[in-house]
């Protein structure tokens, strides 16, 4: 009996530590709250022209100014292209949300990511094609919807230049220039495609059109990936960008300038998307910040930027786990003391090997013993599987309330009594519980007269930029 009291004793000592350890990942709700406000003040600086290049929020017109209804009739395409996939999709809107769809992926190969520009707009066009002819679409004329998932700046709904390329792409004379124009330019040169009108968006935007199609009380869209990015509908009136970010003589999705016309309407409204891959650089984070937060930042690529992305993002979740684990070990309170050469390697641990720990069920942790076998350790206790689960669990929790003080911002913004959010991305679909802590948090931290549901936004990619094709088409016909 005294052994047994003994061992019970060690194990409540070791959590304990392990408890301690990690505390300073648990945050109150006054700390969420500031942070919410804290990105408040970016938005307003980033939606001021003269405050703009300052903000770390970077808010960006898309010149849609009005969400979908879901009676939106037309056959659209959707050219959805990343750094490795070009996705072509098809879909005739029928009235009343009802809809027909087909899609198509094309593997870009690594010769045309390093090749002319042209040769990579041809490519795309030859994929419209090639998609077409499968579908026996060539008697019907289409508008098309361009997703380019690379930095962009936008001055229209039909003009958005690429800043510049991400991963290895090096394709020549792209950048600085319109990508709508030089995808036009190659169905011209292509010919015989009957294509009307083509709008470009990004995949947030996309988000939000694609869950505002299917449920009309959707303001907010949210991705959260490689990236963390939001859109959401914005009062014109607080708009106040100068013409390289603003609409002052640009068109817009309805046809219409969003100048002098919009702002005087004090119910005109846009769609912005807010980018926070700067939000927390400098130091207005750092009263949150763990020393680990830091040291995840010092050993990175890129130190002292993308601080909020990295206390959220899946890509250096992982990191965190190790060496918050790391320093548990140190302490004598997993494992023995013991440290291989493989928990010491950084990146070992990532977001996967997090969510496959989580979803073992108290007392049975065959994943996790699986992935202490990867980095080492053959005979791992309970004591050192659960202090694990508690490590994965409280930093993953931190990376959805983070989240949620952000959402909680733009709630209260836009102010209305209930509204809905639609969410993409691998996190909130597929992390367990993910979702349902980032939900909990912003019921607690949002003005208690707002309310809201969130829904995953299904194929929100392909379906919002064919829809916003649709729409636009619609709606200068109406005009």
């Amino acid at each position: 009996m005294a052994q047994v009291n003994s061992n019970e004793n060690e194990t409540e000592k070791d959590r304990k530590i392990v408890k301690s350890i990690c505390k300073s990942f648990i945050l109150n709700d006054d700390i969420y709250k500031q942070i919410k406000e804290i990105f408040l003040g970016e938005i307003k600086k980033s939606l001021c022209k003269y405050t703009h290049e300052s903000a770390s929020v970077k808010c960006f017109m898309t010149f849609v100014e009005k969400l979908p209804s879901g009676c939106e009739c037309g056959k659209s395409l959707a050219l959805d292209v990343n750094e490795t996939n070009c996705r072509v999709l098809y879909i005739n809107l029928q009235g009343g949300r009802d809809f027909r769809t087909y899609t198509q992926d094309y593997p870009i190969s690594p010769q045309i990511l390093v090749g002319p520009g042209r040769d990579l707009f041809d490519f795309f066009v030859e994929c419209i094609v090639d998609f077409i002819q499968n579908h026996k679409l060539e008697d019907d004329e289409l508008t098309l919807g361009f997703n380019f998932r690379f930095p962009l700046k936008q001055t229209s709904i039909n003009k958005a230049k690429l800043i510049t390329w991400t991963k290895d792409i090096t394709c020549a004379g792209v950048v600085g220039r319109n990508v709508v124009a030089l995808l036009q330019a190659a169905i011209d040169r292509r010919g015989g495609i009957r294509i009307s009108n083509i709008v470009i968006a990004n995949d947030t935007t996309s988000t939000l059109i694609s869950c505002a199609w299917k449920y009309r009380e959707a303001k907010i869209g949210l991705n959260i990936s490689t990236g963390f990015n939001m859109c959401y509908l914005e009062k014109t009136k607080y708009i106040q960008l100068s013409h390289n970010g603003s609409s002052s003589s640009s068109s817009s999705s309805n046809g219409s300038s969003s100048s002098s016309s919009s702002s005087s309407n004090s119910s005109a409204t846009m769609l912005i998307n807010c980018v926070l891959s700067a939000f927390g650089n400098g130091e207005t984070l750092n009263f949150m910040r763990t020393p680990i937060d830091f040291a995840v930042d010092s050993n990175s690529s890129d130190v002292g930027e993308k601080i909020f992305e990295k206390m959220i993002l899946g890509i250096y979740l992982g990191e965190i786990v190790r060496l918050t684990m790391l320093e548990c070990i140190k302490a004598g309170a997993m494992l023995h003391g013991n440290i291989t050469n493989e928990a010491r390697t950084p990146n070992v641990f990532d977001i996967k090997d997090m969510s496959e720990i989580e979803t073992d069920g108290p007392g049975n942790y065959r994943a996790t013993r699986e992935i202490f076998e990867k980095i080492g350790y053959t005979k791992p206790t309970v004591d050192d599987c659960e202090n694990l689960r508690y490590i994965c669990t409280v930093i993953s929790t931190r990376s959805a309330h983070l989240i949620a003080s952000c959402l909680a911002c733009l709630v209260d913004r836009i102010g209305d009594p209930y509204l809905i959010i639609g969410v993409e991305g691998d996190l909130c679909e597929t992390y367990p519980n993910y979702s349902l802590r980032l939900e909990r948090k912003l019921k607690r931290i949002v003005r208690p007269e707002h309310h809201f549901d969130m829904v995953h936004a299904e194929d929100s990619l392909g379906r919002g930029i064919a829809v916003l094709a649709a729409s636009s088409k619609n709606q200068k016909t109406n005009n």
